[in-house]
């Protein structure tokens, strides 16, 4: 077989993941045969007991699971970091202006580096030291978590703007770098974007929640008409855009606007506070080193409720970004007090109070467990002070709340695998588990790599889509490190093969 055809019958596979238990079978290794028809399963029995017909997908033992999803990514700004040099190992100022000094210059004449994290160097970056290496090229360097961008001296006269000292812009302004960054020719855009959702394909992805920073409707109808057919979308609404969104109709689940069963109008997205890494995230008691430092809310509690309620009217759900303990309290009231439905996004730091919040409003945490294990140190270091939870999995879980995973790529790369990792086993590279307390059982980790999340996971039965993954290891067995190294054998989407290894 090969990649984009219909598969018929998949034969001789094992089963995992949410509803498992209901398949026609005694044991957990049995081997069963999944038939599909028009996209979705039609049938499902032993191995052998109704004769195939059609295109067979042999299985051979290997591990069917439910089609994975990563519910935050920034699609365009991910995609382009293929072409940008990663700086995310650098550990000092020194050494991330040299590597990024010496990459090669884009097309449009300047150089941008990705996933530096200066919050624990022991040197400060400066537009001087960032000159010295970089000269008269315009030089950038996004910060990992997307918050802050470094900039030399060229490339703050060619964007016509101004910085301190230091180089560095934060929240608003270097957001607004960023969208800059990311304006390229929309043909190559799509070109890296068709790429790195085959890279997802092959990764068990089979959809994703698109949050970039743009009108996403007009590019996902290019790409569509373009011959995009690898994933599942559903794109989010920036704030700036909502009031476009409402005169056109746009509802959350609806299909895009000119024809297309995969692409789906997604959440309003909305940004309340900063970061962990640039300190700006909205916290209860100040940052290491301060004694007044508790990070900033980037949009007023009642400005939010308005927003909020606005959407909801029109028939849109919420995504609120929310990393500091504040900024989740004043999320989860908005809900509240609007009767909105969606997600926080990113849940860092969350208070004991807050916690049973999430089931009780039913609102979705939309969570990134790679991000705890690059943040280990730096939560231990600058959240020291903090009485509320950081990165409460455990917690959320126990209490009834929607997990649903994500890598927020380019923060993380785009690997569900890896934050299965991360959720299960709270490490990385061999380092004892941080937090242990907070780590998932593999079938919470896996359901929340689903779409419906944890509480609500896709199924492999009769009637539920053909958005299956095809994997060699077990899933609910393996190690940490089998779990990021994972092989994907095949990926389906309705039926369709997106993947074959």
């Amino acid at each position: 077989m090969n990649v984009g055809e219909q598969v018929a019958v998949i034969r001789g596979a094992r089963v995992r993941g949410p509803g498992r238990e209901l398949l026609p079978v005694a044991d957990a290794d049995d081997r069963v045969d999944v038939f599909l028809s028009d996209g979705a399963i039609v049938d499902i029995a032993p191995t052998g007991v109704i004769r195939p017909a059609g295109s067979v997908l042999e299985a051979d033992g290997r591990f069917l699971l439910p089609g994975l999803w990563d519910h935050h990514v920034h699609v365009t700004q991910w995609a382009l970091a293929s072409e940008r040099v990663s700086v995310v190992d650098a550990t000092t100022a020194v050494e991330a202006a040299r590597r990024v000094a010496g990459s090669p210059v884009l097309a449009d004449g300047r150089r941008v580096g990705v996933g530096f994290r200066d919050a624990l160097w022991a040197d400060s970056p400066s537009v001087a030291l960032l000159d010295e290496h970089t000269g008269d090229v315009p030089t950038y360097l996004i910060n990992a978590d997307v918050h802050s961008v470094w900039l030399n001296s060229a490339a703050l006269r060619r964007e016509a703007l101004s910085a301190d000292d230091s180089g560095i812009l934060r929240e608003a302004p270097a957001f607004e770098v960023s969208r800059r960054l990311n304006a390229v020719p929309a043909a190559h855009a799509d070109a890296l974007v068709a790429a790195m959702a085959r890279r997802a394909a092959g990764r068990g992805v089979v959809g994703l929640v698109d949050l970039d920073m743009a009108w996403n409707e007009d590019a996902w109808v290019r790409r569509v008409a373009g011959g995009f057919d690898t994933l599942r979308v559903s794109f989010g609404i920036y704030p700036e855009h909502l009031d476009r969104a409402i005169a056109a109709g746009l509802r959350t689940g609806d299909p895009l606007r000119g024809g297309s069963d995969l692409v789906h109008v997604g959440p309003v997205k909305v940004i309340t506070d900063g970061s962990l890494g640039t300190r700006t995230a909205a916290c209860s008691h100040p940052y290491a080193g301060s004694s007044d430092d508790r990070g900033m809310l980037t949009v007023a509690p009642a400005a939010l409720v308005e927003m909020m309620t606005r959407a909801t009217a029109a028939g849109l759900s919420c995504a609120i970004h929310a990393i500091g303990d504040v900024a989740n309290s004043h999320a989860l009231d908005a809900f509240a007090l609007s009767g909105a439905t969606g997600t926080i996004e990113h849940a860092q730091l969350v208070g004991a109070s807050d916690i049973p919040r999430f089931a009780r409003l039913g609102v979705g945490a939309s969570v990134q467990p790679e991000h705890a294990v690059d943040d280990r140190d730096l939560t231990d270091e600058i959240w020291a002070a903090q009485t509320a939870t950081p990165y409460p999995l455990r917690a959320l879980a126990d209490a009834g709340a929607t997990l649903l995973f994500g890598s927020d790529a380019p923060v993380s790369p785009l690997d569900p695998w890896a934050a299965l990792a991360a959720a299960v086993h709270r490490t990385r590279g061999g380092r004892p588990a941080w937090r242990p307390e907070q780590a998932l059982d593999p079938h919470t980790a896996l359901a929340a790599s689903t779409r419906g999340g944890s509480t609500d996971p896709a199924t492999i039965r009769p009637g539920s889509p053909g958005d299956l993954v095809l994997c060699d290891s077990d899933p609910l067995a393996a190690t940490e490190s089998e779990l990021r190294e994972m092989t994907v054998a095949a990926t389906l989407l309705a039926g369709r093969l997106t993947h074959l290894a």
